[in-house]
């Protein structure tokens, strides 16, 4: 039995951190270390089965289950399946948009396949009201809020990159963003660099990704005070 969820808003609410489970390549580690930060583990789809392989049994599985096997999900209680059989969303927003917490962290989401790393970026970008950061096993992502101050060590990499038109000003980085026009087919901004010990970024609109190494996640915590 899997529980259809086509009118319910959210599948698990939970104030404490939620980390979603992509189906991309992950380590225990990096898994292990969202789950310190984000307790309640959620899978998307077939990523069940990378959560039981690294011990784990989610609290909920969230997809339309064309990648979930029968012998995984004859392993899991039918309270946890939500099925959701449309296919105008991909699984990761299928999970974003049901999942209600001041913190969700998607582990398995990074270095992949590109089309659907690039799909979990638009879709960050497209829900501005989720705090939701992507963490990988070298790179962390973020959908920029309009203003950030955050303490990293002098010489981070800071990388920006824009998924719509975005203006923006700064202060601490190598090279300023002042006066630039940024968008996805014209100037980018990947590759600065911390110049002081504290950054500060104000931006003039939505579609702007931060993209930190993931060493830098409790700073981005720190700074975004979700937690």
């Amino acid at each position: 039995m899997v529980h259809s969820d086509l009118m319910t808003k959210y599948v698990l609410s939970n104030p404490n951190g939620v980390t979603l489970l992509g189906g991309g390549k992950v380590s225990a580690t990096t898994l292990d270390h969202a789950l310190r930060h984000a307790p309640h583990l959620v899978a998307a789809d077939g990523a069940a089965a990378t959560a039981l392989e690294l011990g784990h049994m989610p609290e909920a599985v969230i997809g339309d289950f064309d990648s979930l096997p029968n012998r995984i999900r004859d392993k899991m209680p039918p309270e946890i399946l939500h099925h959701i059989p449309e296919q105008d969303s991909t699984d990761f927003e299928k999970c974003l948009s049901r999942v209600d917490s001041a913190l969700i962290l998607g582990v398995g989401f990074m270095g992949a396949r590109i089309d659907h790393e690039l799909s979990v970026y638009n879709t960050l970008v497209r829900y501005p009201e989720k705090h939701c950061i992507i963490v990988g096993d070298i790179d962390i992502c973020v959908h920029a809020p309009r203003s950030l101050r955050i303490e990293l060590e002098i010489g981070t990499r800071v990388s920006l990159f824009p998924l719509m038109p975005v203006t923006g000003i700064s202060k601490g980085l190598l090279w300023p963003i002042d006066n630039i026009v940024f968008g996805p087919a014209g100037r980018i901004g990947t590759s600065n660099e911390a110049s002081a010990e504290t950054v500060e970024m104000t931006f003039h609109g939505d579609g702007m990704l931060l993209i930190l190494p993931r060493r830098a996640l409790p700073n981005l915590l720190n700074a975004l005070n979700w937690q």
